[in-house]
């Protein structure tokens, strides 16, 4: 052992780099641990090995003053840099992460509004907020760089392959770190990248960034070997960055000047759970790999078993899908991985023989199997967990607390879920995520369910780690999820425009079982006079009421806003039709209908009753206008109609009274859309509405027809085949000396001879025992 500092350059998320690294500490026995991480986290590391915590997990750090300016810094298991915690604070040794704050890099994100997913390969912070899998992130400087320089910058790696004749820079890895365990990797490493560093030079355009932080590591670096009884230090960063700590260091002055005037801002730490698919390339984490799953297999497996283990696996996950696949599958696979390797010089199958071997064998050659496998078994999709007692925000702690106690498990796999609201758990499970969605926390999507009934619900659950940002985000609005979807439905109400968003909102509080926010809404709502937004705001509560019924929500609120409302609409609803064109009568009448609806179940009590009466009061006032667009008053009728208020009689009454009067052909017509509006059963069932409206229609001259023909065409149009062909029959029927046609039988008469075979069957299946042929 010698004394002084030992900087192991290793390859962020590389099992080959994490077993090496403990190799090394084991050997050297440090006196200190410097990481490569933000140096303002150092106090969460002893939480490594805390009970609970699981990699994959990830530092969030985020502005205390706009939690939406946020990095990761994602670690694994096979993370050189976790393990180097854990073997620290298990060995009671002192340890501290060395890059510049977070503190300073949100505050330069703010400044220079780089990419917050912007990442080099070769470093691990800042990951940033990971951007979706369907989404390209920039490159490091938010734009791509076309220099070969700014290549090898990002993947230095990929150029020691390269050079080694690798045409795959993860394979090229595995042969000489992941695979291997010889001592003197650290030693080659920082002469490689002192070489390549030395070719690029200047021309790297991030070097800028690199030399802050790399003086910011030295400083650290020295005051840790100023420390009492520190003689020894191994520091663990990305192998990029060796040539800058090893060796004799610039003066502290020098550095000093680099990281004057060094903006800062106010910034809260926590670790996070996280997954292994934010751990790929294929998230746009740019200092991902390409295959988690594999490196944590890697990692864990036993030395001896790695590429059995592997294939077990994979057929396990075949398997789970109903594939038939046997012992002697995953024995010839082992063979062939084996011995590719070996026809290779390779010590030991890498990832490329097991694609190879899982194709041809496990597979049979199956690549939609093939593809099955890599995303399950190669991505391996994980996902990490942190004590509960981690320093969190209170809504994440209510919402972790919450879901455990309704068995909602927070996994990266999407997945269906269907509750049957009558049972109290899941009415609580359904209430969780409409609260959820109502503070923009989207862990599950709404799904349609089949029947009529309203007790089923259905959901597509999928947790992904940046959740946790929008998690942050919504702690503003309260400290538990409920008194969160409270605040802000009450804050959505008071800068609502229209009252349809209240409605909405009102909705929205129900299922969410938000009953503090619906007094706001009531407020809110009470203020607006315009009769069109208050019937359209009507329908909304007629849902949320039957909701209510299902879900044992208290309506009463709603009850007293919905009569409200409906008090208003009947009292400006008869000066609000008047003068109305087509267009804004079609537009009233969906409105009319809708309302109608509503009330019909809002009827239920006395009151309900006396709403019901005042409602059918204002219509037959429309009704009995002259002044109101045809379509409106047809409308009505047909509304009174139905509901019994007004007889059969009098609704042809006052159709044949709109067919006899002054009007034009085309306001004849609209009436008659009205009161048909998209349904004909009336007038099959009704014997004396067809005859008058076949009688107008008859008497029309060839210039009123055409006029009068596109609105009946929209009228009659929509009606279904069989409706269309009941109302011919009626017609036909009703032509003085029209008869049915007489039913025949088709076809020659009964052949005996061709019916024989069809008949002795017949016998026999009803038991007969004898059949001439003649009957």
């Amino acid at each position: 052992m010698s004394a002084g500092t030992h900087v192991l350059g290793i390859r962020h998320h590389g099992p080959g780099s994490a077993r090496a690294v403990v190799a090394e500490l084991d050997r050297i026995a440090p006196d200190a641990v410097l990481i490569e991480g933000p140096s303002d986290a150092t106090n969460l590391i002893p939480s490594v090995v805390a009970e609970g915590m699981s990699p994959p997990v990830a530092l969030l750090g985020y502005s205390a003053t706009d939690p939406s300016s946020a990095a990761f810094w994602p670690f694994a298991v096979f993370s050189p840099e976790w393990q180097a915690m854990v073997w620290a604070v298990r060995n009671g040794v002192p340890v501290e992460f060395c890059d510049l704050p977070a503190a300073v890099t949100l505050a330069d994100r703010e400044d220079t509004e780089v990419p917050a997913e912007a990442t080099d390969t070769g470093e691990t912070s800042p990951a940033g907020d990971i951007p979706r899998n369907d989404e390209t992130p920039p490159d490091g400087a938010g734009e791509p760089h076309d220099t070969a320089e700014h290549t090898v910058r990002t993947d230095p790696i990929g150029l020691l392959a390269q050079a080694a004749g690798y045409d795959d820079p993860e394979r090229w890895w595995d042969d000489v770190v992941e695979t291997r365990s010889e001592e003197g990797v650290f030693e080659a490493i920082a002469g490689a990248m002192t070489v390549l560093r030395g070719e690029i030079g200047d021309a790297d355009p991030d070097a800028g960034r690199d030399e802050r932080r790399e003086a910011y590591m030295r400083q650290t670096l020295r005051k840790a070997l100023k420390r009492d009884g520190v003689a020894t230090v191994a520091v663990i960063c990305g192998a990029w960055h060796v040539p800058a700590l090893r060796g004799k260091l610039p003066p502290a002055t020098a550095d000093a000047r680099i990281l004057k005037g060094m903006k800062k801002t106010r910034t809260k730490l926590a670790w996070v759970p996280w997954t292994h698919s934010r751990l790929s390339f294929a998230s746009g984490y740019r200092a991902g790999v390409v295959s988690p799953g594999w490196y944590h297999h890697l990692f864990t497996a036993d030395p001896d078993t790695v590429v059995a283990g592997w294939f077990v696996g994979a057929a396990a996950r075949l398997r789970e899908q109903d594939l038939p696949v046997s012992s002697a599958h995953i024995i010839e696979s082992v063979r062939l991985a084996t011995t590719l390797a070996s026809m290779r010089g390779r010590k030991l199958a890498g990832l490329a023989e097991l694609d190879e071997a899982t194709l041809a064998v496990l597979c049979e050659g199956d690549r939609t199997l093939a593809d099955l496998v890599h995303r399950e078994v190669v991505m391996g999709e994980r996902l990490g967990s942190v004590p509960e007692d981690s320093p969190v925000v209170p809504l994440q702690a209510d919402l972790t607390a919450t879901s455990k106690s309704l068995r909602l498990k927070q996994s990266p796999v999407a997945k269906e879920l269907f509750l049957d609201l009558r049972k109290p758990v899941d009415l609580a499970k359904s209430i969780l995520l409409h609260r959820l969605s109502v503070i923009g926390i989207d862990w599950g999507e709404p799904l349609e369910t089949t029947g009529t009934g309203t007790f089923k619900e259905g959901w597509l659950l999928n947790w992904r780690p940046e959740l946790v940002i929008e998690v942050v985000l919504a702690s503003v609005w309260g400290t538990t999820v409920r008194a969160a979807a409270n605040s802000r439905i009450a804050d959505r109400a008071s800068s609502a425009q229209r009252l349809a968003e209240i409605t909405d909102l009102v909705e929205k509080a129900l299922l969410a079982d938000a009953g503090e926010a619906l007094a706001a809404l009531h407020r809110r709502a009470a203020v607006d006079h315009d009769v069109e937004q208050l019937m359209a705001a009507l329908p909304a509560i007629g849902r949320t009421r039957r909701y209510g019924d299902v879900r044992g929500t208290d309506v009463s609120a709603l009850t007293d806003v919905a009569r409200s409302l409906l008090l208003r609409v009947c009292t400006g609803l008869p000066a609000a039709v008047t003068g109305l064109n087509d267009e804004a009568a079609q537009h009233m009448t969906h409105r009319i209908g809708a309302v109608h609806e509503t009330v019909a179940l809002l009827s239920a009590g006395d009151d309900g009753r006396q709403d019901e009466q005042r409602w059918h009061h204002v219509l037959r006032t429309i009704a009995d206008r002259s002044d109101v667009n045809g379509l409106l008053v047809g409308r009505v009728t047909r509304l009174l109609t139905d509901a019994d208020v007004i007889e059969s009689s009098d609704a042809a009454k006052r159709l044949g009274l709109a067919l006899s009067r002054g009007a034009t052909p085309v306001e004849k017509a609209r009436w008659i859309e009205g009161f048909l509006g998209d349904s004909g059963l009336l007038l099959i069932h009704d014997a004396v509405l067809l005859p008058l409206i076949d009688s107008w229609l008859s008497d029309l001259d060839g210039t009123s027809f055409v006029d009068a023909l596109p609105l009946l065409r929209r009228t009659f149009g929509p009606f279904d085949a069989p409706v269309r062909r009941g109302i011919a029959e009626q017609l036909k029927r009703s032509v003085p000396g029209a008869h049915p046609p007489a039913v025949t039988t088709p076809g020659p008469g009964f052949d005996p001879q061709l019916a024989g075979p069809a008949v002795a069957a017949l016998a026999r299946i009803i038991g007969a025992t004898s059949v001439g042929r003649e009957q």
